[in-house]
């Protein structure tokens, strides 16, 4: 006689709640029969039978049913004969391929802002395109690839964005929206080797950079600041493509990695992560001008990405391993999940903005791959359709999830979340 299990099914989605009681079911049963006992539940509650079918997910003792219920409870080192509570959410539902943009060389950086995308290229441009696909503007300028770009602040009629290059410059932009016309208004010089990447403060006020040298530093974003006296250098005026730009230079340079700095984001006005080649994962307070934590790893870190929704940090390596760190913990192992399916190394992570368990990742297997952070096991969704190494991505916008490659794509898909 087959074992059978007791449950409780609970939801946080409350047009989806079903009785309460206890439920006796085979001990063997996995999701998709879950699925279609709670589609049961629900359309015997629809008098007026209209009822459609939803595709339900389900949480047991915080992990997402990937297998048997009796191989999850083994797993986790929990009785059978206790009253099992098993969480149900809809499903969130898979992306669809929407556009391609094609450029002249790999597609090395890019961050979507509103109705914009902007694009950084390792044929050292930059570019403006409409979310719809539409190329607005070719922005020359660096004289080396461009490795990151950043909104800084954007309305109808102005918006400002920081551009990062392995010329070992970042450079502010001014662009007209109305105009369509864009001017370089501070080139930072400061670095010493080439830059990798870039992150603007929350207050849009500053912004931090990190490369080859291992050095943190902090400028002003403020592209209508003037240059004060006791900064680390006098500032000066170059000549650019794009007329006379201001030099910059820095607020505040922060020593401590011994590697190239691959990640940095601001987590509130005056605290930032990084990540490293190093193998460490570093918090910095820009008040103190120092080191607040340091976390471990066994391997160098291509990249990061900080939940505001959760507090939580997803790391990028060469192991082809996505890990999942709480930087403020002290408790237990330092990391607190690993998501396998990656075959070469992970380039790129970005949390979602709306969705505290949901992320994105970009290998050079070609892949992007959508993960719920409770699911550790699989995907959710492989979105395909690179050619190449996949070298970033970006979820800035909740509706449209974007990757770059050495296929010299952008590929945009449509994410459908339920928030």
């Amino acid at each position: 006689m087959a074992v059978q299990l007791q449950v409780r099914f609970i939801t946080k989605q409350r047009k989806y709640a079903v009785p309460n009681t206890p439920f006796t079911v085979p001990s063997s049963v996995g999701s998709n029969e879950l699925n279609s006992l709670i589609n049961e539940l629900l359309k015997g509650n629809d008098p007026e039978k209209c009822y459609r079918e939803i595709d339900f997910d389900f949480l047991v003792y915080g992990e997402v049913l990937r297998v048997p219920l009796s191989d999850h409870l083994e797993e986790h080192s929990i009785s059978s004969e206790v009253t099992v509570d098993v969480e149900y959410f809809e499903r969130v539902p898979a992306p669809e391929p929407h556009d391609c943009l094609l450029h002249d060389d790999w597609v090395s950086a890019v961050q979507v802002r509103d109705g914009w995308i902007l694009s950084g290229c390792y044929d050292n441009t930059l570019h403006l395109w409409t979310a719809k696909g539409k190329h607005q503007l070719t922005i020359p300028g660096h004289t080396g690839p461009v490795k990151a770009v950043a909104w800084v602040t954007h309305d109808d009629m102005l918006a400002t964005f920081v551009s990062a290059s392995h010329d070992q410059t970042a450079m502010l932009w001014e662009w007209n929206v109305s105009t369509n016309a864009v001017e370089c208004i501070h080139v930072c010089r400061g670095h010493e080797r080439g830059l990798e990447c870039a992150g603007v403060s929350p207050c849009q006020s500053r912004m931090a950079t990190g490369g080859w040298d291992t050095h943190l530093k902090i400028w002003s974003a403020d592209i209508h600041e003037k240059s004060n006296e006791g900064r680390e250098s006098v500032s000066k005026r170059l000549k650019t493509e794009h007329g006379m730009s201001q030099v910059r230079t820095p607020l505040m340079t922060l020593k401590g990695h011994k590697e190239a700095i691959s990640a940095v984001q601001w987590t509130d006005t005056s605290e930032i992560c990084t990540a490293s080649w190093d193998h460490t994962l570093r918090l910095w307070d820009t008040v103190i001008g120092g080191i607040k934590s340091e976390i471990v790893g066994n391997k160098s870190f291509f990249d990061a990405s900080w939940s505001p929704l959760s507090g939580m940090l997803i790391t990028a390596s060469a192991d082809k391993h996505i890990r999942l760190y709480d930087p403020r913990s002290n408790e237990g192992s330092l990391v607190k999940s690993t998501f396998t399916s990656h075959t070469q190394w992970v380039q790129s992570v970005r949390w979602s903005t709306i969705e505290d368990h949901l992320f994105i990742s970009g290998s050079y297997d070609q892949q992007v791959k959508l993960w719920d952070s409770r699911s550790p096991k699989a995907p959710l969704f492989d979105l395909t359709g690179h050619d190449g190494k996949v070298l970033c991505c970006d979820w800035s916008k909740p509706e449209l999830i974007v990757s770059g490659g050495s296929d010299n794509t952008l590929r945009i898909f449509h994410s459908n979340q339920h928030k």
